[in-house]
């Protein structure tokens, strides 16, 4: 597999660090890039990194997960079926500016004199944090700390603890905290559609403001998607130096200015409170009332007690969720060692940041760190985040299922514009409804039907939460079940086989085929998890078959329909070559001159027309290789190990969604080479800005990637039989443990790899039974660790 070339800072002035992200010393040549690596979010709020001045900045987003603004899809020319309207995340109101002016000079950071920069994302207290030490140009040095937080404890809240100090003579001092609705400018990037479309005209239009004392609220709404914003500011200053304050407000900006006669060594401390309420149906007014209810309840609290309630949570979340990697020599620790955890946690804490409070939305393909595809919801959502939420944080991984089964009404509508039966979820979307412009590489991917029931059946076999099966996922099995059975039919010239044409599998380099394998073995799970899970209704919960057969007209028949269908389901398969081909043509093509191809033509969708891309073999991202990940029990070790060896070589590496399914592969079948090094490439895409676009926003379901190479890859997870097990490895580094926790069935299991020996740990609840390698193991709080060899077969092949 192709990769890019890493794009990671200067170590001295970036040093590795377990629990922080540290920038020391100004770099504008970065700016972009630490915008969103020292991005703070809870899922519903985010905000980018840039500084409090204002700033410089690359892009200055503040961004509520959800709210967007809608606009017609413009085709030269249109079919029938394409979709039609467009939504967009907005930039919203930006609330966190604060200006400093001392002798009546600004604070600029591309122009200051420091003595001393340093930020960090402080990953242990969900933080980012500030030093610098100015030197004005008369020669007065000034400190200047902050501190920055997005509240996971309190969904709508965001602030910031702000302290000036004079340290060698007095001044007269301002502080401008202001917030500004922002007005996009006109520009689209027609040419990478990655890229996010932004606005000509207003976006954002004025509702109401007003001004209470040092309190500013905004209230701003949408035109066509009618979603109405309210954002409020509050301060509190306390200091000893003499001070008068100042408050401005128009429709689309406010200003509360602190004129301070400030003497040396005495500290002045700022505290400022944002919060956003966002809603579908409430009034301009009602909404502000909202804003002001909470800005009154955190005012009492205090930036302390907000900063404890944040401390909190962060540590519940690494207790559940911290995955580590430390020498086993506990009197050396290794700069590769450090650097790996450092790593490791940067990926799961900005998974934290998009999905902690995400409620009543789906997670955005780059969280609430970026624009970049324009804040749509993908199948990247079930496929490599969920698995993480599943097992650490399942109540978030359940709040993003219920979202798509709120999104069924319109999933059948779309179905039936497209002539089918049943429900067709879109490939793209914030508000349920299709938006992707492009159906070769979105509609035709029917695999997200599929992609969202594997991760429903994922959740419940790991929590055992039938009550939701049987009240919202039985429903949505039915559904995409049916749209399977009315895609494929039973093909005279393939024996009579069940087959489903013109789709387009995950990899977007080869579009509109017939019997993609993933599409086919991934429909062929979904038809028998609907046809088993109906089944089971009937015969133990008869009363809830009845309500379901009712809702979805649903015919006892069909049942027997899908298991048919499934059971005949066609799988390519070449006899020759001992693979499954990616579809009936693949193996047809001219394989791609990757001896002539430029080493800055990647990613190819940026420098070659898609008919060029299409007629060639050449992969985009792992597709029958993601199958036999996903479907591991279907398959051999000596079948995943041939099919690897061929499609590797033909796999770019032009999503950030291959390197971690890669490399779970590659360790399954013995490869450590490349289980390493795609293994680091999957860990440091975004810290080492492999793909060269972290600037837009972090790549969350890589993210969420790199967790599933650690706990499937190296730690031999398994759970596609409806039983947890591991067959382990070793660490990839010398002397270093791998250690990550659980949940599964409401126990915490800990799972600590050695050198030579695997520990399985029952760190809460009271018997769980999992098997190592072929052995069952009933641990107990009475006996709740057992011990266990890495054998010489599971170092090898883990199967």
């Amino acid at each position: 597999m192709i990769h890019h070339v890493p794009h990671r800072p200067p170590f001295h002035d970036f040093p590795v660090d377990e629990w922080n992200i540290i920038e020391k010393g100004l770099h504008p040549e970065f700016l972009a890039q630490l915008e969103t690596m020292l991005a703070l979010g809870n899922g519903y709020l985010g905000m980018r990194g840039c500084p409090e001045e204002g700033g410089p900045n690359a892009e200055n987003a503040t961004l509520i997960n959800g709210y967007y603004e809608t606009h017609p899809i413009i085709y030269v020319e249109g079919a029938y079926g394409f979709a039609r309207t467009g939504q967009t995340i907005l930039s919203v109101t930006d609330s966190k500016i604060i200006k400093l002016f001392v002798d009546d000079e600004p604070f600029w950071l591309p122009n200051a004199n420091l003595l001393r920069y340093e930020r960090r994302l402080n990953m242990k207290s969900g933080t980012l944090d500030r030093e610098i030490l100015w030197e004005t140009p008369s020669g007065k040095q000034v400190s200047i700390t902050s501190r920055r937080l997005v509240s996971f404890a309190n969904r709508h809240v965001a602030a910031i603890s702000y302290r000036v100090m004079l340290l060698n003579a007095a001044a007269p001092l301002v502080i401008s905290s202001e917030m500004k609705a922002d007005e996009p400018s006109a520009f689209i990037d027609t040419s990478d559609p990655r890229q996010t479309r932004l606005f000509s005209g207003r976006v954002l239009h004025p509702r109401t403001s007003y001004a209470k004392d040092r309190r500013i609220v905004l209230c701003h709404a949408t035109e066509k998607s009618r979603l109405t914003l309210s954002c409020a500011t509050d301060h509190a200053l306390e200091t000893p130096c003499p001070y008068t304050y100042k408050v401005t407000h128009t429709e689309d900006f406010g200003q509360v200015a602190f004129a301070i006669d400030a003497q040396p060594g005495c500290p002045i401390d700022l505290t400022k409170f944002m919060v956003y309420h966002t809603s579908a149906t409430a009034s301009a007014e009602e909404l502000c009332g909202r804003a002001e209810w909470t800005m009154d309840r955190v005012m009492v609290q205090g930036f302390q007690q907000l900063l404890a309630s944040q401390e909190q949570y962060t540590d519940d979340f690494w207790r559940r969720s911290d995955v580590r990697v430390k020498d086993i020599r506990e009197d050396r620790v290794k700069r590769s060692t450090v650097e790996i955890q450092q790593a490791v946690r940067f990926n799961l804490f900005h998974i934290l940041q998009a999905s902690a409070r995400a409620e009543d939305t789906g997670v955005p393909a780059k969280g609430v760190t970026g624009q970049a595809y324009e804040g749509h919801y993908f199948w990247d959502t079930e496929i490599y985040l969920l698995p993480f939420l599943i097992y650490t944080s399942p109540r978030i991984a359940k709040n993003l299922l219920m979202f798509r089964y709120k999104m069924l009404p319109r999933a059948r509508a779309r179905a039936r514009e497209l002539g089918h039966r049943g429900a067709m979820f879109p490939w793209r979307t914030i508000s349920g409804e299709e938006a992707s412009a492009y159906y070769a590489a979105g509609t035709a991917q029917y695999h997200i039907n599929a992609d969202i029931m594997y991760a429903l059946r994922k959740y419940v076999q790991a929590t055992g939460d039938e009550a939701f099966l049987r009240d919202c996922g039985a429903e949505m099995l039915v559904e995409t079940a049916r749209l399977w059975r009315d895609l494929g039919f039973y093909s005279e010239a393939k024996g009579r086989k069940f087959c489903i044409n013109s789709v387009t599998g995950p990899d977007e380099y080869n579009t509109v085929v017939n019997n993609n394998a993933y599409t086919n073995l991934m429909a062929r799970e979904n038809l028998r998890y609907a046809a088993k899970t109906v089944k089971a209704l009937r015969t133990t919960d008869p009363d809830a078959y009845s309500v379901l057969a009712h809702k979805t007209a649903l015919d006892p028949s069909e049942m027997e329909e899908w298991m048919r269908a499934a059971d005949s389901m066609y799988v390519p398969y070449d006899e020759k070559l001992q693979i499954i081909p990616q579809d009936d043509s693949f193996l047809d093509r001219e394989p791609w001159d990757f001896r002539n191809t430029p080493h800055d033509h990647y990613p190819l969708l940026l420098f070659y027309h898609p008919l060029n891309i299409y007629r060639k073999q050449v992969i985009k991202q792992a597709d029958v290789v993601l199958a036999m990940f996903l479907l591991g029990n279907a398959f051999s070790t000596e079948a995943k190990k041939r099919n690897f060896e061929f499609y590797d070589p033909l796999t770019t590496g032009d999503s950030s969604l291959s390197s971690c399914v890669e490399a779970i592969i590659a360790a399954q079948v013995g490869d450590t080479e490349k289980a390493i090094r795609y293994g680091i490439a999957a860990l440091l895409m975004d810290l080492a800005d492999v793909g060269g676009n972290v600037k837009d926003g972090c790549h969350i379901a890589s993210m969420g990637g790199t967790w599933m190479m650690l706990t499937y890859g190296l730690g031999g997870m398994r759970d596609d039989d409806g039983m947890l097990s591991f067959w382990p490895r070793r660490a990839p580094e010398d002397n270093a443990i791998l250690r990550f926790p659980v949940t599964y069935r409401g126990q915490m299991l800990e799972v600590e790899i050695g050198l030579d020996k695997v520990e399985y740990t029952l760190r809460d609840g009271e018997s769980l039974l999992i098997r190592h390698e072929a052995e069952e193991i009933h641990l107990t709080r009475q006996n709740p660790v057992v011990v266990r060899p890495v054998s010489r077969e599971a170092s090898a092949v883990i199967r």
